[in-house]
């Protein structure tokens, strides 16, 4: 168990956070496609890019600090056994595009979490390339036949970011382009980056046309993770007149739903951009904390910051008037079924919530203190922790050793907030 008290006054900090989650998986996989040595610097990231760096690794990719050494797509060796992808879904989908495409045939496993989460969105959007991927129910195991792709056209029902990022990578291999569409909200790293290399663009706001071909080795440094960020962001938030700063982030657009969010909420968010990674952009987020009023998150906002819901429910308890989400049904099918998760973490703080089907209401007023379920879900382990900022009593969060899929070490840099 772990104990976080509330702090005793106004704070202000700048803070630094490990490596983007989501851009790390991309960068690995994306060097591990191609031909050569890449650089890819990483800092600080958990367990889930280290399933990534395992999975690659047992490909016969070598992995040794920010040096990536392949043979190529072409190169890649079938491994011996099943590639454990541990809790990270995000592993699991890109590595089973990229390998849709390969010569190999490869078993995806994962923990009992992962064993069920969907994957026949994957089997189904990768079909029209002529990707065979098996499941026994539409969960994994998964089992890549990689086998000779054609381009398509791809429509997606859903804004899913790891989807379009399996099909991209697939489509790499394909013969002849292929145009992936789908709903707005959607985080665009990858087809960004591959526009960046000469091997695709983008051809309407949602729509983008993958140029199949050979990744070039990549050299960069991934920026801070604004998925990480946010927790920082929003315990800045809860306490007026505190401020954090945290440099070095991610600015792309579909991952900053959070800070419209805070806005809409009456929090004052500073953003400065300083450069980009392969056409992505990063700088700097500085967040103030102000009185916040409940808000209304729907639609393609929703979509935006759907890691970040629990965090907003916990924003919404110790805001003034009631906060609706709306369009997150997604959310039932994370690491944990996260609108009852964050519903439940709530009312243990002396909350008022309420579960619907593709969100939920908070009642707001503030919340007491008292005893978190992390239920294996890090995102629920860390937004208990940071509910403690505005709560009248300390927060205990049961499993909070789980935050370490994604950020190692975040209870001391939440309290060296104010410490």
């Amino acid at each position: 168990m772990t104990v976080i008290a509330p702090p005793q006054r106004a704070f202000t900090a700048t803070a630094t956070v490990p490596s983007d989650k989501s851009c790390s998986h991309r960068a690995l996989v994306l060097a591990a496609m191609a031909e050569g040595q890449s650089r890819v610097g990483i800092t600080g990231t958990g367990a889930d890019v280290a399933a990534t760096q395992g999975a690659i690794h047992a490909l016969g990719v070598e992995v040794e600090g920010d040096r990536v050494l392949s043979r190529g797509i072409r190169g890649w060796r079938a491994p011996r056994r099943p590639i454990d992808c541990a809790n990270s879904g995000t592993t699991m989908r890109i590595l089973a595009g990229a390998l849709a495409g390969s010569r190999l045939t490869v078993t995806l496993e994962g923990d009992e979490s992962l064993s069920h989460r969907p994957m026949r969105r994957l089997t189904e959007a990768l079909a029209p390339l002529g990707g065979r991927i098996d499941t026994a129910d539409g969960t994994p195991p998964v089992t890549v036949v990689g086998r000779p792709l054609h381009g398509a056209e791809v429509g997606l029902p859903i804004a899913s970011a790891q989807v379009r990022t399996a099909v991209a990578l697939a489509a790499l291999s394909a013969q002849g382009p292929t145009l992936i569409d789908s709903p707005a909200g959607f985080r665009d790293h990858t087809e960004r980056w591959l526009a960046a290399m000469g091997r695709g663009a983008r051809r309407s706001d949602t729509a983008f046309e993958v140029a199949p071909g050979p990744v070039p080795p990549l050299e960069l440094t991934v920026p801070g993770d604004p998925s990480s960020a946010a927790f920082l962001w929003a315990a800045a938030a809860l306490s007026p007149g505190s401020a954090v700063t945290t440099p070095g982030v991610g600015l792309n657009p579909g991952r900053l739903g959070l800070l419209t969010v805070l806005e809409r909420m009456g929090a004052v968010v500073e953003v400065e951009e300083a450069g980009a990674v392969l056409g992505d952009p990063w700088g700097n987020v500085t967040v103030t904390g102000a009185g916040l009023s409940g808000v209304e998150v729907a639609g393609s906002l929703s979509t935006a910051c759907l890691d970040e819901l629990p965090l907003v429910a916990v924003l919404a308890a110790s805001a003034d008037g009631e906060t609706v989400v709306r369009d997150a049904a997604e959310l039932r099918v994370k690491e944990s079924d996260r609108i009852a998760a964050s519903v439940r973490m709530v009312r243990a703080l002396g909350g008022e919530a309420a579960a619907s089907e593709d969100g939920f209401v908070i009642g707001g007023g503030g919340v007491m203190g008292g005893t978190v379920e992390a239920g294996g879900d890090h995102r629920i382990a860390m937004a208990g922790a940071v509910a403690a900022v505005a709560a009248r009593s300390p927060v205990r969060v049961e499993g909070f050793e789980v935050a370490a899929v994604s950020w190692p070490g975040f209870e001391t840099a939440l309290e060296s907030l104010w410490s």
